[in-house]
């Protein structure tokens, strides 16, 4: 089993166009702190869950996996769902919009990439 992963980078594609959006977030004044709450909200939801299904696909228990995995799946939607809620309340419309928007960019590329290498991942031949 190898220990580095190359597709690394596709795999995180959406969370490199989090980090990488930041330039023109500041350059065309929009809202930075909705953009900071939807970029940490995501990376750190997208991070997390990544780890903990990790561990669920190493549980024996096929329940445990699907259980962790819905668990993941939801948990992600609230957090970040709950983020983009405070920062559109708190602070004003306009970042809250912002953080809507980024996510919902990441989100998208997250789900495209995720159904590309989806047969990679589930054809793999036993050793």
């Amino acid at each position: 089993m190898p220990t580095s992963d190359p597709l690394a980078f596709v795999r995180y594609l959406d969370v490199a166009v989090v980090v990488l959006a930041a330039p023109f977030v500041v350059l065309t004044g929009a809202p930075v702190v909705g953009y900071l709450v939807g970029a940490a909200a995501w990376i750190l939801t997208r991070f997390g869950g990544a780890a903990l299904e990790r561990y669920g696909k190493r549980s024996q228990d096929p329940r445990t996996a699907v259980g962790i995995s819905f668990a993941v799946l939801l948990g992600r939607a609230w957090v970040v769902g709950i983020a983009i809620l405070a920062v559109g309340l708190t602070v004003s419309r306009e970042d809250g919009l912002m953080a809507a928007l980024l996510t919902l960019v990441a989100f998208t590329i997250y789900l495209a990439t995720s159904l590309a290498l989806r047969p990679m991942e589930r054809n793999t031949p036993p050793t």
